[in-house]
């Protein structure tokens, strides 16, 4: 039986994704991909940026089965094996990468798992041209909230009250108590953002 899974909502978003990443992504290095869930993600940008070495993670081993599947079937030598990273722990299986990507995983997770991202990235990227990349659906207090942002955000919290839509202002602020500023804010499909954090 395939251990292999598919995500609608990935094979949706990994173009408009690809594009912001061409203007975001280093020439050349390492990039670790956090929470990478079915793994069509990281086939889809290692194709796209053969230049990058790519790293997938998730804590989960069933989504690392699937993310082997996906890398197997598609003969990428791009991209390493699939490595066990919960991104709240203190203690990361890689020491350096020169940019790390997380999508759909802030709002889907215990704030405790964005600040290890937060320092995690502190520990591993190079100043001024590492990049940590997010993407994902943010509340934002200038902005007026979608109502389906609204209501993802209550579904998400009846899921499990640690999950939610944070509050943008909030991850900049610990992304300063890390050393890190945001330097990029794009508009996505489906109310989504791309925000971009780099080292001062």
């Amino acid at each position: 039986m395939s251990a292999k899974r598919e995500s609608p909502a990935a094979q949706r978003n990994r173009e408009p994704i690809a594009d912001v990443l061409a203007d975001v992504l280093p020439e050349r290095g390492i990039v670790l991909e956090m929470a990478s869930g079915t793994g069509e993600h990281v086939v889809h940008f290692a194709k796209r940026f053969a230049h990058l070495d790519w790293y997938p993670s998730d804590p989960d081993a069933e989504a690392r089965a699937s993310i082997a599947e996906h890398v197997a079937q598609a003969g990428l030598a791009n991209v390493m094996p699939p490595l066990a990273l919960d991104a709240s722990a203190s203690e990361w299986p890689l020491d350096a990468a020169d940019a790390i990507l997380c999508i759909n995983m802030v709002h889907i997770s215990p704030w405790q798992a964005t600040e290890g991202l937060f320092a995690g990235a502190a520990r591993l990227l190079p100043p001024m041209d590492g990049p940590l990349i997010l993407y994902g659906p943010y509340l934002e207090r200038e902005v007026e909230t979608a109502p389906s942002n609204l209501a993802f955000d209550e579904s998400l919290k009846a899921r499990d009250p640690r999950w939610g839509l944070r509050d943008l202002a909030e991850v900049d602020a610990l992304a300063k108590h890390h050393g890190l500023t945001r330097t990029l804010r794009v508009a996505m499909p489906a109310n989504n953002l791309i925000v971009v954090y780099r080292k001062a």
